[in-house]
């Protein structure tokens, strides 16, 4: 749906899903979001929020689309989130260069 771009709110330009969390009884579903790079440029804070709270507008429609494409008995209740996965895997990814750095500077 986010491809098609059938959520039209420019704030969920580049939105993508990077992973979702239901409830074993299927009742609630969270929504991990990223950015594909193609949106507005910049994944900063203010630019992650305008993301989240677009794609908070939009709830409604999405719930009523999922559950006409899932045919499930009840429509999840879904939230949306920024996934901070990938910021938290690329920080330790640079604090780790940063110590090798430091170690084959040190070692000289």
């Amino acid at each position: 749906m986010l491809v098609r771009g059938v959520v039209r709110d420019p704030d969920a330009a580049g939105a993508v899903v990077s992973s979702v969390q239901v409830t074993d009884d299927l009742r609630h579903a969270k929504i991990f979001l990223r950015l594909d790079g193609t949106g507005p440029s910049g994944a900063g804070a203010a630019r992650q929020t305008a993301l989240v709270r677009a794609m908070e507008r939009a709830r409604g429609f999405v719930r009523k689309e999922l559950a006409a494409r899932l045919k499930l008995r009840y429509a999840p209740e879904v939230s949306f989130h920024w996934d901070e996965g990938m910021d938290h895997a690329a920080r330790v990814e640079a604090l780790l260069a940063e110590i090798k750095r430091e170690e084959q500077g040190g070692s000289r």
